[in-house]
């Protein structure tokens, strides 16, 4: 009686384990490399040969010729993917509002002639912790400082950041944003 019951689990469970566990994600993962083959490689970026960073993962950037991204929640290296989380931090949490206090007071410092409101992307992580784009209003708070200290017009800084702006997808899902990595690499080529 065990074994008539035991045989056809067992049978099912190594059909299951083959179909479910071997087939299926080689199958998914041939049709992803197929159809989407960019970001199937995970949408990496290239410049003169050589791995840059990927358009999916933010990257810490903190000098003042290039665009800063969002604050990172991995720690302890900052756009960590392998320990990808928000801080879990609620609105009134006094740590966050210290943390926040001090993102605005670092972007303060780094252009105190700037007079306008910090946009809340800037000083706040994203859900991941890891999120590449910034909005356009987080560029443009930004422009007067990266074309400062690149000796550039503003409007040539502006005009880079409206080139570099994604519309949602289909014109209606998510928002407008700017992915910092691809932003910064053309700020380099424009030398």
């Amino acid at each position: 009686m065990l074994m008539r019951l035991t045989r056809p689990a067992l049978s099912l469970l190594i059909v299951m384990t083959l179909v479910v566990g071997l087939l299926y994600p080689l199958v998914v993962t041939l049709a992803a490399k197929l159809a989407f083959h960019d970001a199937a490689e995970g949408s990496l970026v290239y410049r003169d040969g050589k791995l840059v960073g990927s358009t999916l993962i933010g990257q810490s950037f903190s000098d003042p010729t290039h665009f800063w991204g969002r604050p990172s929640a991995t720690s302890p290296q900052p756009y960590n993917a392998l320990s990808s989380s928000g801080s879990n931090l609620g609105p009134l949490n006094p740590a966050l509002v210290k943390q926040v206090e001090g993102n605005v007071k670092a972007l303060r410092a780094a252009d105190p002639d700037n007079r306008r409101p910090v946009p809340v992307d800037l000083v706040t992580a994203s859900a991941s912790g890891l999120d590449p784009h910034i909005t356009p209003a987080a560029a443009y708070y930004q422009a007067a400082r990266v074309a400062r200290a690149r000796s550039l017009p503003v409007q040539r800084v502006d005009a880079l950041i409206a080139a570099h702006e994604e519309i949602p997808l289909l014109g209606v899902f998510g928002e407008r944003r700017v992915n910092v990595l691809e932003l910064n690499l053309a700020l380099d080529r424009l030398r």
